[in-house]
């Protein structure tokens, strides 16, 4: 099986980053438990830059005496000349809390578009979500639509993030499109990024109250441990039928799909891959897009295929589980 290729692996989140001076921020694979904060500015590439459909997730927390912080989606990390600014999304709360955009050309600023009611004040803790699209960049601020910015300069120059001021930054995360979402008009509201939590601990479950629809999607993202032998996604209902079992074999290099709906197990279907999409230490992303009467599989922001169990009642699946040699940073049903 031939190795993974580079564009194939996803660039992983940063956790508490320790900001310039040769530091790349606290990796997701450092295992460390702590938080650590220090002072901005934090400034990191973006790999593949951005697209339609590229989101970028910022969490932290204000200040409790700010004045100010901004997030810059650069053209480059000049300092001398100052690379351009596609999008400068700059918060300030010394009077009425409000968001001044802008973007920078030739190291002169064009006129700026201010955005009030700001739902932030010193001291909160906030989720920003950046959605890039071709016309615009839509922001949403702890999941719910805040503003939207027109393009000024092409997005595919943008390949820096920048993020400065009174700000403490807890987790950056960088969202590949969807393939299955990716022409949606509105963006998803992403869970927040979460380093060593509890409520993320695997084996990991999660209750379906009101089972599954079509249309629905399961987002599981994390990291590969070490030495890692297998990963394990199921979905299975009261009565212990297994609609899904997704499993992944470190040591036979194979995704495959089962099922459990008539008191034996269905022939395990394998996914048709040309290379295996899981490394030890990797980020990683599955989606489940539930259709009526399959379920279409994604890692990594790439399509590998669908899965039809021969019976499909999604409203009777009941539980979300996962297990393996893996760490959660975040699970949305």
């Amino acid at each position: 099986m031939e190795p993974v290729p580079a564009s194939f692996l996803l660039q992983p989140p940063v956790f508490h980053p320790l900001g310039v001076g040769g530091t790349l921020g606290l990796a997701a694979a450092e295992w460390r438990t702590e938080p650590v904060h220090k002072v901005l500015p934090y400034i990191t590439t973006i790999f593949g830059g951005v697209y339609h459909g590229k989101q970028i997730i910022v969490q932290g927390t204000v200040q409790n005496e700010a004045e100010r912080f901004q997030v810059d989606f650069q053209c480059g990390c000049s300092a001398h000349p100052r690379a351009d600014i596609a999008f400068h999304f700059n918060p300030r709360f010394s009077s009425s809390p409000h968001v001044i955009c802008n973007s920078l050309e030739g190291e002169r600023w064009q006129d700026e578009k201010k955005c009030s009611k700001l739902p932030l004040k010193g001291g909160d803790n906030f989720v920003l979500l950046f959605r890039f699209e071709n016309s615009c960049v839509k922001v949403s601020v702890n999941g719910h639509h805040f503003m939207e910015y027109p393009h000024r300069l092409p997005m595919e120059r943008v390949d820096t993030l920048g993020i400065f001021g009174d700000v403490l930054v807890k987790a950056i995360g960088f969202i590949n499109s969807n393939p299955y979402t990716a022409d949606k008009i509105e963006y998803p509201i992403c869970q927040p990024f979460l380093l060593n939590s509890h409520s993320l601990t695997v084996p990991y479950a999660c209750r379906l109250t009101e089972g599954l629809k079509p249309g629905q999607m399961i987002t599981l993202r994390g990291l590969v441990n070490p030495e890692p032998k297998e990963l394990l996604l199921i979905l299975t209902t009261d009565t212990d039928l297994v609609p899904l079992k997704l499993s992944a074999s470190f040591r036979e290099q194979v995704v495959a799909c089962s099922s459990f709906l008539s008191e034996t197990w269905e022939e395990a279907k394998q996914l048709n891959l040309t290379f295996f999409p899981f490394y030890p230490e990797r980020f990683f992303e599955i989606l489940l897009l539930c259709e009526a009467k399959s379920f279409k599989i994604a890692i990594n922001g790439l399509p590998l295929g669908e899965y039809s169990p021969l019976i499909l009642d999604l409203k009777e699946v009941s539980r979300f589980q996962v297990s393996g040699d893996v760490q959660l940073y975040s699970a949305e049903c």
